[in-house]
């Protein structure tokens, strides 16, 4: 939203596919928006299940596509800016049928431990052939995309505005450690409490595994929970459960542990966490890698090493000389995030689909 804001000569109007929460947002940022219902069956359909879609799946994305080219061609927008790996899809052809340049924004690593191999190896084939400019949210994205080097992706950060400044830090009590993300094995819940407990269980040092299970994945959900059990943390940890107001919890905190044990596309939480001037742990892969400069800004450690990860903990929590460093440096590079920092780079993508 707040990228739209600091586009202010650029007229937005949005399409959905469902009503919800994102209507009054994008309408409080200066958007027109209209929903064009896309059906259910196709709308939940994740990544993971995309080489499965019945027929009747297919049928319900063709109709569609061919519903939102219509409109568009009432419309006539000077660009069509698809804003997720479904609807790059399906508004990449509907552009393409009305005739209208195409940014096709990447938030998704195209790779085979990320979506399934045959799902991979067709966005690839759409995205060298379907849209004008391919956006990437990082480097690590662009790559997974395999684009030819003629036309290589441009390479632009998701914008965040933290509505809060940086909370001071400088009480010297129990360290309080946090991790923002839905409850998945790759998001990594399972190595960061087996690195707490290696490190602090049994200590004054507190931890908040913030978030809840999306796709079925309850049963990891359940896995948690009974990991915390059987690692004597309960009196330590807190599964909290999904919030919305995440930048509380981080106002709250000291540390901030990324453990996907898959490369990110980007790591927008690991930008919310340095913004808030917290210390920021991360898994040295994807996005997050690009973002934090090791010893720097943050710290990073080999994905998924619990030995590696545990250590780190130890050491940020006996050292508040060294999270005080860390997290003032990451302010100064969460400010490079800020949507007014990295509009222009939008706009002149625009300009150039527009030229």
């Amino acid at each position: 939203m707040r990228t739209l804001e600091a586009l202010p000569g650029v007229r937005r109007h949005v399409v959905l596919g469902e009503d919800g929460p994102l209507v009054p947002l994008l309408l409080a940022a200066g958007a027109t928006v209209e929903v064009l219902p896309l059906s259910g069956d196709v709308r939940n359909t994740s990544r993971t299940e995309a080489s499965r879609v019945p027929l009747a799946g297919l049928v319900a994305t063709a109709t569609y596509t061919l519903r939102l080219a219509r409109r568009l061609r009432t419309l006539r927008p000077d660009a069509v800016h698809t804003n997720s790996l479904k609807s790059a899809v399906y508004g990449s052809l509907a552009a393409r049928l009305a005739g209208v340049p195409v940014v096709w924004h990447a938030r998704d690593r195209i790779a085979d431990d990320y979506m399934p191999a045959r799902t991979a190896a067709v966005v690839r084939q759409l995205a060298r052939r379907l849209p004008t400019v391919v956006l990437a949210n990082s480097q690590a994205t662009a790559t997974t995309l395999q684009l030819p080097a003629r036309r290589p992706a441009v390479v632009v950060p998701d914008p965040y505005l933290p509505k809060h400044a940086p909370q001071d830090r400088t009480d010297v009590g129990p360290v309080r450690f946090v991790m923002v993300g839905r409850l998945a094995p790759w998001k990594g819940q399972h190595v960061f409490l087996a690195a707490f407990a290696r490190a602090l269980a049994g200590t004054p040092h507190r931890a908040v595994v913030l978030g809840s299970a999306l796709f079925g994945e309850d049963d990891y959900a359940e896995q948690v929970r009974r990991q915390v059990e059987d690692l004597g943390l309960t009196g330590q940890v807190e599964l909290r459960g999904f919030s919305d107001d995440v930048e509380g919890v981080l106002a709250a905190s000291d540390v901030l542990v990324h453990a996907s044990t898959v490369p990110e596309p980007f790591g927008q939480v690991v930008v919310e966490g340095m913004a808030a001037g917290l210390t920021v742990l991360a898994a040295d892969a994807g996005g997050p890698a690009e973002i934090v400069t090791h010893d720097h800004d943050g710290l990073l450690y080999p994905v998924g090493d619990v030995e590696a990860l545990a250590r780190l903990l130890a050491a940020v929590a006996a050292d508040p000389g060294l999270r005080a460093r860390l997290g003032e440096a990451a302010v100064a590079t969460a400010a490079q995030y800020r949507p007014e920092a990295l509009g222009p780079r939008f706009a002149a993508v625009y300009a150039a689909v527009g030229g």
